[in-house]
């Protein structure tokens, strides 16, 4: 299992993946998916990150093969495969339920994919335990999937999907069935071995801690689209509009009207009263909007020149080991959670100040953040 390329363009500067123009609908009125434009660079982890019905399993079954477009193409390797049949894509998959044949060993069902290949019964052999000692399983060759835990289970089905060498692996939800724990262990885990082998990986999830903690680059899905599109750091902390900003990471949402725009900030009335100066982003001044600010970003105490100062009554207090969430209440009634030491002292009814600096404050369109994101030669990249 030889390493190949990290991520980044092949020759002519066309992606690993590409799909261009695809739409997919079931009924031809509605669309699961449209206008779908995206590069996937060799050796890259892109997640594919939406709610339910976003559109990302659909992506990733029409790359596989088990969807094909109502419109448009995608090429592997500068091919097209929109008439290739999945076994003839030379594609892993890990599925959410492992898909492991209960009748075969550990063993069998890792050399599975090599022998529908007609690989010579020594070759398998070898490379079957490459692979289960590359997933710590060697020493369970032997044993029925039922005799394996879960993590386990997905092991043996991780390392089937790469015994062949595949070009590409695909992996949808393949975490969910288990516990927090172990699934965070297994993350970590699968990044590993992405690193370790440079293989290409698009990975389906709705967790969004999972998409940050693994991706190169994530796709964040909704209503069929891309609406964002970018590193795990320009998702978390440059969303593009409201929709990202609230799916990605624990968010506070103020809702008000454009006052006036400076340059890049814009001041905004708050509903029911106050007023923040934010990063205006598509706003419009009159508009109504949503001022999205992490908990983080918030501070107790006096503001700077440059902050916004923001009267409140601490209302509750959220014990986290390493951190309080305190639950400040503005005099309008919106609440803002704000993450704070576990040595704060602040009581429930006692004022505070919470302030807030332009830069970690985004104003966004109240009715935006549902669109796709397409850049302007016409392609996700």
């Amino acid at each position: 299992m030889a390493a190949t390329p990290k991520p980044g363009a092949n020759a002519g500067g066309q992606g690993f993946v590409e799909f261009v123009d695809v739409e997919k609908s079931y009924d031809g009125r509605a669309f699961a998916v449209t206008r779908l434009n995206l590069s996937v660079a060799r050796g890259e982890f892109l997640t594919l990150l939406g709610p339910s019905g976003s559109g990302k399993t659909t992506t990733l079954n029409m790359l596989a093969g088990f969807e094909r477009p109502t419109q448009g193409s995608i090429t592997l390797e500068g091919q097209s495969v929109d008439r290739l049949p999945p076994y003839e894509r030379n594609i892993g998959m890990v599925f959410q339920n492992y898909a492991l044949f209960p009748h075969m060993s550990v063993e069998e069902n890792v050399g599975f994919p090599l022998s529908v290949r007609k690989i010579s019964k020594a070759d398998i052999a070898s490379r079957v335990a490459r692979a289960l000692d590359m997933v710590r399983l060697k020493q369970f060759g032997d044993r029925k999937p039922a005799q394996l835990s879960g993590g386990q289970q997905q092991r043996v089905a991780l390392a089937r999907a790469l015994v062949f060498e595949p070009s590409l692996v695909l992996m949808d939800e393949p975490l969910g069935a288990l516990d927090k724990k172990l699934r965070e262990h297994m993350q970590l885990e699968i990044k590993q071995i992405h690193t370790m082998l440079g293989v290409t990986i698009v990975y389906v999830t709705h967790d969004q801690s999972e998409a940050l903690t693994m991706s190169d680059r994530v796709a964040v899905f909704n209503n069929g689209a891309i609406a964002q599109l970018g590193s795990p750091d320009d998702l978390y902390n440059t969303p593009q509009s409201s929709f990202v900003a609230s799916f990605i990471g624990e968010n506070n949402t103020l809702e008000g009207v454009v006052d006036r725009i400076s340059g890049t900030e814009c001041r905004v009335k708050l509903n029911g009263g106050g007023e923040i100066t934010a990063l205006a982003i598509d706003v419009a001044q009159g508009a109504a909007c949503h001022v999205a600010i992490r908990p983080e970003r918030l501070k107790i105490g006096p503001a700077a020149a440059d902050e916004t100062a923001l009267p409140a009554t601490v209302d509750g207090r959220i014990y986290l080991g390493d951190h309080l969430r305190l639950l400040a209440r503005l005099a309008n009634e919106q609440v803002l959670t704000v993450k704070v030491g576990p040595e704060a002292t602040m009581a429930n009814g006692e004022t505070v100040t919470v302030s807030c600096a332009p830069g970690d404050c985004r104003a966004f369109p109240a009715d935006a953040g549902t669109g796709g994101f397409v850049s302007k030669q016409g392609k996700t990249t």
